[in-house]
């Protein structure tokens, strides 16, 4: 299937879907949103798509939103965060799939919230990171206020949001922001063999393995034990539990299957 904003692949279990306005910085507007959901969609309910990569077309990640479409837009901001941000940070962090994001280029505003709300971030050297958002009277918004004071800590979530000074990979990775910064021509090599190795793992396991650590940003030790107790059963329950243990027995590699 073809969509106007986005590319769309799939090899060796793993989806890559790269945003596709290079001319725009693959800024947001309507089309794009439309299509990311799509194609999410898509990822959601194909078992034989086990990992996903995001990245942008061109010289840039995601410049964020279009500003173009909005300044007198009928329904204004809460309408576009209600419709189209909010609903797409709760389908990335709740897919039962790992998703990688493969940054490219600058990722600001709600490009950096989408990047960050992807499970692990790869980024090329020369990429940047900004919170641009008070640079046209704005709060950070698509999940950034949620997502930076976790990763970064208070201090540096304020100095990146109240200032708006460009990030770059190197310092993003040694401040945790980021899993990893490599070589601007190893980007999309690094995050395919990456996603490969997860979309060759026990699917079920890296899906209740992430919801576990995200329910733990809001939990207390009990409810979290409770919880770990409760995934642990539906994941022993699972047919590449048994063929771990088996290959951990017979001192093979596992082949897993997903199920």
């Amino acid at each position: 299937m073809a969509w106007e904003t986005v590319l769309f692949t799939l090899a060796e279990g793993v989806a890559t879907l790269t945003l596709n306005r290079p001319d725009k910085l693959n800024a947001l507007n309507d089309q794009l949103h439309l299509d990311i959901a799509d194609a999410l969609g898509k990822v959601e309910t194909n078992p034989a798509i086990r990992a996903l990569i995001i990245t942008g077309a061109g010289r840039g990640f995601c410049s964020g939103a279009d500003l173009s479409e909005r300044l007198g837009r009928q329904g204004g901001t809460n309408e576009a965060l209600d419709r189209h941000y909010h609903p797409r940070v709760h389908r990335l962090r709740g897919l039962k799939k790992p998703v990688i994001a493969a940054v490219n280029g600058p990722a600001a505003g709600a490009g950096m919230s989408l990047a960050l709300a992807c499970d692990i971030v790869i980024a090329a050297h020369s990429a940047t990171f900004i919170q641009a958002f008070t640079r046209i009277a704005l709060i950070p918004d698509a999940g950034s206020t949620f997502f930076l004071p976790r990763l970064i800590g208070t201090a540096r979530a304020k100095g990146l949001t109240l200032l708006a000074e460009p990030l770059g990979a190197t310092q993003a990775e040694a401040w945790g922001l980021i899993w990893k910064a490599v070589p601007d021509d190893e980007l999309m090599t690094e995050a395919t063999a990456l996603a490969r190795k997860l979309a060759r793992g026990p699917t079920l396991a890296l899906g209740l393995t992430k919801a576990a650590i995200d329910a733990s940003l809001e939990s207390d030790l009990d409810s979290q034990l409770a919880l770990e107790r409760d995934f642990q059963q539906a994941a022993s329950n699972s047919q590449d539990f048994r063929e771990g243990v088996t290959a951990f027995l017979e001192k093979r590699p596992a082949r897993f299957i997903g199920e």
